[in-house]
């Protein structure tokens, strides 16, 4: 058997070949969506992405007989482990050829250096955090991904747990259509969730942009503050995010509501421009941009990224009335689909919500564990 290097990335052309390698192990499946070459740079550039203020990383490279066949990334992210009082390390950006020796030699490698900063467990894939593409998918093949959605070869199921890694926690993502998501009896029950509770939407202020972020800022540490694997962003993080996504937000899709005039919840969703990013088959920023001018009347999909309610608020219903909202709001902008997701599987409100608008699980995605 050929000798299997791994080593650490390093240098400039280390990074492009890291970021490049997507495009050897997807070229050609028509389910995979290129990302742009200028995210991906960003994602892992320790100096411009805020996530590596409060994270130690270490990305490795495989090569076996000079040809390049996997990467993978060690992360231990020190503001999870404070959130939930834990010890563990994160692996992600795996992507491998389908060999296990060589699946086996960069786990083992992204183990030896977890190992070395004396953390307990290895979990993941988070690229590099929870607040990014999470987990791996293991059904929902035959589907592309949605925007900031994870998509990977089923054969990365059987390398992970041949290696040694055991569930963790499925995470879901439902497909709700217009078709099926309104009837008489919700719209009645949601307007007695409202009227009881006094709740009323807004959308998010363009104007008023860098004050509604803050908002949501407060929302989103507090809201999710007692989610499995949930870590609150840093103010530098929301920021860059909030940069990175304005130019493609819908205002009425992110909605806040409210009683009384305080802010009680938000909801983010996102047109779905993997339909149009599709068609940029070599990741460059202008041809990606002019295939989203062409391609976007055909995005009839919007994904819910983000949506909760402050902690206080969890049993009043204002979660799924927040919910029909959403849909509601997407249907008068003429998105005939949905995503919600990722939900865990154990998130028995969220469930119980996307079940009322009769949503369906089209993809399922799964966090690994393995002791150190």
């Amino acid at each position: 058997m050929a000798t299997i290097n791994i080593r650490p990335v390093r240098t400039r052309a280390d990074r492009e070949m890291f970021i490049r390698f997507l495009w050897k192990i997807y070229e050609g499946n028509p389910y995979w969506v290129p990302p742009l070459l200028m995210d991906r740079r960003k994602l892992i550039d320790k100096r411009k992405n805020p996530f590596y203020q409060h994270a130690d990383a270490e990305f490795f490279l495989a090569e076996q007989e000079g040809e390049m066949v996997g990467r993978v990334a060690a992360i231990v992210n020190h503001n999870h482990n404070k959130e939930h009082n834990e010890n563990i390390g994160f692996f992600g950006f795996f992507e491998c050829i389908n060999d296990q020796p060589v699946a086996d030699a960069l786990l083992g490698a992204a183990r030896a250096y977890l190992r070395g900063k004396g953390v307990s467990e290895m979990r993941g894939p988070a690229n590099p955090s929870v607040n990014d593409e999470y987990g791996l998918l293991v059904d929902g093949f035959d589907r592309s991904p949605t925007i900031l959605m994870t998509y990977n070869p089923p054969y990365y199921v059987t390398l992970l747990e041949r290696y040694g890694f055991t569930k963790a926690k499925d995470l879901y993502a439902y497909l709700l259509s217009q078709d099926t998501v309104c009837s008489e009896r919700l719209e009645r029950a949601n307007n007695i969730v409202k009227q009881r509770n006094r709740l009323s939407f807004r959308s998010i202020d363009m104007k008023n942009f860098k004050r509604d972020v803050a908002i949501i800022k407060q929302l989103y540490s507090a809201a999710w503050a007692k989610n499995w694997g949930a870590v609150p962003m840093t103010d530098a993080e929301v920021d860059a995010m909030a940069k990175d996504l304005r130019p493609i937000v819908v205002p009425d899709l992110v909605i806040f509501v409210e009683v009384q005039g305080r802010p009680i919840g938000f909801a983010l969703t996102l047109p779905d421009i993997n339909v149009a990013l599709k068609h940029n088959k070599k990741g460059r920023l202008i041809p990606g941009l002019l295939q989203l001018l062409l391609h976007k009347k055909e995005i009839n999909l919007a994904r819910i990224v983000v949506l909760g309610v402050l902690p206080e608020y969890l049993n009043t219903g204002a979660a799924g009335v927040l919910f029909y909202e959403t849909a509601t709001r997407a249907r008068k902008l003429g998105y005939q689909y949905g995503e919600a997701g990722w939900v865990l599987e154990d998130n028995v409100r969220m469930v119980k919500a996307a079940e009322a608008l009769n949503g369906t699980i089209t993809k399922r995605y799964r966090i690994y564990a393995l002791p150190i």
